[in-house]
């Protein structure tokens, strides 16, 4: 019999090891490396060793490779796992493919979403990979566990988990010219479930206190836990010393195109040599000014991130 008290703890998923074990049985990081965290709280993603083996139901998940990861399933029977059809790198004749019911029809096609998922069934070897450079995270989820992915970054889960997804509106420019933000949810009850990202890049997890927030860029977003709030916030950006120009553009426009034939009259002076082509649009009007959008995400929970920025539906 195994004595509990001699097991070691995963920094990274907290679950349990022999002693002696050189990776986490449950999702594969490093036992015998310590954490990696910035002076701001955001940790690495444990770099996964070439060939690491990965425990889940009567199957394995074995990671292959570094630049270009791929995940090898080796599925028991009766164990199965989905996926982006398009992730498939190769199976074996043994293994059954079906598809998956979803839920959202057609409007997972207008979001960017796949609207064809498909399931692997054991007993046998089946293998995936994204067309592109980055890390494998391995995310075990226990029970009663809620998580949010950017769409198009899960690489495979097993059949434990139900999966739906969820739109964030006020990303306007985002997606689809203003259909907003969509994510996946996965979601366990009473039974645990094995989740494998791709994260472009390199991959920071940072965990946020209650009514902790961060800012986002949302290309750079990756999953949060269910309990994080998310919302966006815009930041306009404007020029040093272009805020007089600009209320003064504004001021013009009120006055229609008596104040338009001012203005080119100013400028015809050299007295309105301050005034960019941005301006002379907030006087027709049609001024709408640069900003950039963000995601405040607001703890408790975990939050994602990867260092390679991707727009959303591009992945």
């Amino acid at each position: 019999m195994t004595d509990v008290s001699q097991r070691i703890e995963c920094q990274w998923c907290h679950s349990q090891s022999a002693v002696g074990a050189r990776s986490c049985d449950t999702c594969g990081a490093p036992l015998d490396v310590r954490n990696l965290v910035s002076d701001s709280g955001w940790r690495e993603a444990p770099r996964l060793r070439d060939m690491t083996e990965i425990h889940f139901g009567s199957s394995t998940c074995q990671v292959e490779g570094e630049v270009v990861p791929v995940a090898e399933i080796n599925l028991g029977q009766g164990d199965a796992i989905f996926f982006e059809h398009h992730v498939l790198l190769w199976k074996e004749e043994s293994v059954g493919m079906s598809v998956m019911q979803t839920p959202g029809g057609a409007k997972r096609a207008f979001a960017g979403m796949p609207f064809v998922v498909s399931m692997a069934n054991g007993p046998g070897r089946v293998a995936f990979s994204r067309d592109a450079s980055g890390e494998l995270v391995v995310l075990p989820l226990h029970p009663s566990m809620e998580l949010d992915v950017r769409e198009h970054a899960f690489l495979l889960a097993s059949h434990t988990i139900s999966y739906s997804f969820v739109r964030i509106q006020g990303l306007r420019n985002i997606l689809h010219g203003g259909e907003g933000m969509y994510m996946d949810r996965f979601v366990t009850t009473q039974v645990p479930g094995l989740l494998v990202l791709h994260g472009y890049g390199n991959v920071f997890e940072r965990t946020l206190g209650e009514g902790e927030t961060i800012q986002v860029e949302p290309g750079g977003f990756l999953y949060k836990d269910g309990a994080v709030g998310v919302e966006t916030v815009t930041h306009k950006l404007a020029p040093e010393g272009a805020s007089s120009a600009v209320q003064g553009a504004k001021s013009v426009a009120t006055r229609g195109l008596a104040g338009l034939k001012g203005l080119r009259a100013l400028k015809k002076e050299g007295i309105g040599g301050l005034l960019s082509g941005d301006v002379l649009q907030t006087a027709s009007g049609m001024f709408t000014g640069p900003g950039i959008t963000l995601m405040r995400l607001t703890g408790p929970g975990r939050v994602g991130i990867q260092s390679m920025y991707m727009e959303h539906g591009a992945a």
